[in-house]
Formats: structure tokens, C-alpha cells, sequence
């Protein structure tokens, strides 16, 4: 695995060196060219001025930041290196909060940490196994690719995975969805069946497939198309209406025809130690029949 940044990490005055991995596989995910129809020669695109309308190269291009209608604040690359940051190789903790202070809808991406070297190996183990004994996650900050990121840090397994956090003030207000305010009560005896649904439906994530079937299915449409074969529509599931009181008690009654057994802690220890006296004693009974 190739590391995308390399630089220090820091908390009060101890600092180890430390490399960024991106977490996520990117050559997983099917991606498709745009090409002309009829000679399928691949479409490029030109960077044409759309006042002039004349045909521009690299060279040509600026940045400009409209501060009024059609009216920008051109910034050079030389402006732009004046703005760096004092250090972009340091990840500087400010502090350890609970993790469940911090919404889902601030996740942005993940990264994994590893150290750098042999002699950052122990300060690396030290806070995460740290992190995890305190129950805690570290706020920081990093510059990736020019631009700095409010990120969070936190343990998993053997390692150490860094989040980028979206800002804040970037997020929307869950209270401007539509109808989130609409009265409709939820009557008693709906919100228990729910309850027992959600206790028959408990699982472990292991349990779960997590495959991109959305993928998969590309792959296969592919694969069929190279072949020559001509793959069948799926076709759309009917979803089922009726009082929900009545689709409840359906689905209550599926979850418990479908849910794997589960052997209880008890019988299960049971059951390993009648089979352990029992191996134990065969050895036993053909000593006894020997002699």
C-alpha cells in the first residue's frame, strides 16, 4: 500500500511520524468513457472562452473569484503559495472528545495511519491503545492536496483511522426536510410491534452483505455484452400497501420464520462441555477394554 502523505503527529509535545493511506479502493468501482456514437472514437473537450469563444490551452487560464456579477478578483499560483498554512506537515491534536458528539452528516472520508519507521512504532501503539482504553477520538488538523481538513482521529483493530470532517456551517439543517413537523402521532401499540420487529431483526454486521450489487450487476452487463448475450430487465418488485398495523404483523411473523436460530450462552457451553467429557472418556474406555 502507497502512502499519500507523509509528516509528524502531534499531541501537547509528543510527536511521532506518521503516513496517510487512503482507505478506500478506487480501481473496485466500474467506470465508463463517453465516445461518439457510430465510430466510437473517444470524446474530448476543449476549453473554449465563452465571451470570445476562442479555443484556450493551460497557459491561457486563470483563477478568478467573482466578487459582483462578471466582475473577479484574478489570483495567481504565486498568491496562492502566500496563503499556505505555517506547517503542512503536521497533524496537530487539539483535543479527545466522545465520538458520538460528532454527527454522521460531518463524515467525509476515511484514511488509515500508519507510522513511519521503527522508532514511531511504539508511541503509534501507545495512543491507540490509549484512544481505545479512554473510549475517546482526537480533533485535529491536516493539509491534503492544498487544503486544510478538520479531521478525527480514531482506533480500529490494529491501527488508526483518520476521518476528514465536513465543516459544520456546510451541513443543512435537518429541520428544513419537508414534513419532518407534520402531526401525526404514533399510536402505542404500532410503536411496540416495531420494537419487537427491531429485537427479531437484530444481527451482527458480519451478517450483512456489504457488496456493491449495483457493481456486480455492471460487471455481469459487461461480461454478457462482450459474450454477445443479451441480459433480461429485472423487474421492479410491487411494494406492499395496506394498513400498517397489518404490514407490522406480517413482517413481524416473516422475521421470525426467517431469523437463524441462536444457541443461548448457556446451552452453548453446555453442549462444548459435554462434548469435551465426552472425548475424554473415550480414551478411557478402550484402555478399560484393552486391559
Amino acid at each position: 500500500m502507497r502512502s499519500m502523505w507523509k509528516g509528524f503527529l502531534r499531541f501537547m509535545v509528543v510527536s511521532f511520524p506518521i503516513r496517510i493511506y487512503n482507505a478506500i479502493e478506487g480501481s473496485e468501482t466500474v467506470r465508463f468513457n463517453q465516445l461518439h456514437k457510430g465510430c466510437n472514437g473517444r470524446v474530448g473537450y476543449e476549453k473554449r472562452c465563452k465571451r470570445c469563444h476562442e479555443t484556450l490551452e493551460a497557459k491561457d487560464i486563470v483563477k478568478g473569484y467573482e466578487n459582483q456579477p462578471d466582475q473577479y478578483v484574478i489570483v495567481e499560483d504565486s498568491d496562492l503559495q502566500k496563503v499556505k498554512l505555517k506547517s503542512t506537515k503536521m497533524i496537530e491534536i487539539e483535543g479527545f472528545i466522545d465520538a458520538g458528539e460528532v454527527p454522521t452528516t460531518w463524515y467525509e472520508a476515511p484514511y488509515y495511519i500508519g507510522p513511519d519507521g521503527l522508532v514511531a512504532v511504539k508511541t503509534f501503539n501507545l495512543l491507540r491503545d490509549a484512544l481505545r482504553k479512554a473510549g475517546r477520538v482526537g480533533v485535529g488538523r491536516v493539509v491534503l492536496h492544498d487544503r486544510e481538513d478538520v479531521v478525527l482521529i480514531a482506533p480500529q483493530d490494529s491501527g488508526i483511522v483518520l476521518y476528514k470532517l465536513r465543516e459544520p456551517r456546510a451541513i443543512r439543517k435537518i429541520e428544513h426536510v419537508p414534513q419532518l413537523d407534520s402531526q401525526d402521532p404514533v399510536k402505542e401499540r404500532e410503536l411496540n410491534v416495531t420494537l419487537q420487529l427491531i429485537e427479531q431483526m437484530v444481527t451482527d454486521i458480519s451478517e450483512i452483505d456489504m457488496t456493491d450489487r449495483y457493481q456486480a450487476a455492471l460487471r455481469e452487463l459487461i461480461t454478457a455484452k462482450v459474450e454477445g448475450q443479451e441480459l433480461v430487465a429485472v423487474q421492479e418488485e410491487e411494494q406492499p400497501t395496506g394498513d400498517i398495523m397489518d404490514l407490522l404483523m406480517q413482517s413481524l411473523e416473516k422475521a421470525r420464520k426467517t431469523r437463524k436460530p441462536m444457541a443461548k450462552a448457556g446451552e452453548a457451553a453446555a453442549t462444548t462441555k459435554s462434548k469435551d467429557k465426552e472425548t475424554e472418556e473415550k480414551p478411557k474406555a478402550r484402555r478399560r477394554k484393552q486391559a
